[in-house]
């Protein structure tokens, strides 16, 4: 028998490839995926409404002091933050909810939300996310650098997430990344080898540090 609609918040480094693996899985679920509100400019390619709701400091100040958040924080000097409403709207209509943020506030989440599902998902080295980011052509070399100091603090915080996996082939992140969305629907243990009390979990994340 299946759950009462879930929220599966994803976490990861910026440049983790973690958009292209939630792309690829609502191809194939229906879920409400919540977008999230940035005061940071677009990036080329990225629309309004479907990537963020791209917001003025003012807006976002304002939603702030209404409550309108269900989460918010700050990140490589921007805001970030997830509206609310939809999110419980989305839930009460019976759909699983996918919530993509980072750390900061994933953990107010889980304070107000303590059945949601958490995942995290790694980079397979602090190099490889590095190149990735350069590879990417978005932003100044001091912009990625910061991101990459912020993505080592945010990896040290992954054990306290209820799953880890890693996207070093992205076939493979995707089946783990269903493998996770499953169990946390159907309230099993089928994906306890990605939970980060496992010793392999442990070891993957202390290999990814290395040489942060």
């Amino acid at each position: 028998m299946m759950t009462e609609p879930k929220i599966l918040i994803v976490s990861a480094p910026s440049g983790c490839g973690k958009g292209t693996i939630l792309h690829e899985f609502f191809n194939d679920n229906k879920v409400f995926y919540s977008v999230s509100c940035t005061t940071r400019a677009p990036r080329e390619g990225e629309v309004d409404g479907t990537d963020y709701h791209f917001w003025t400091v003012e807006q976002f100040d304002k939603t702030v002091a209404e409550d309108g958040f269900l989460e918010h924080a700050g990140y490589s000097d921007n805001q970030y933050g997830t509206l609310r409403q939809p999110v419980l709207d989305n839930l009460a209509a019976g759909k699983d909810v996918v919530l993509e943020i980072e750390t900061q506030g994933a953990f107010q989440v889980k304070e107000k939300r303590p059945d949601a599902i958490s995942l995290f998902i790694l980079p397979p080295s602090i190099a490889e996310l590095r190149r990735r980011l350069y590879k990417r052509g978005t932003e100044t070399p001091e912009k990625i650098e910061k991101r990459v100091a912020a993505a080592a603090g945010e990896i040290e915080r992954s054990t306290s997430y209820d799953y880890v996996i890693m996207n070093d082939d992205l076939k493979d992140a995707l089946r783990d990344f269903k493998t996770v969305y499953d169990a946390a629907k159907n309230g099993d243990g089928s994906a306890d080898q990605f939970k980060p009390s496992d010793p392999k979990i442990i070891n993957m994340i202390n290999e990814v540090l290395k040489n942060a």
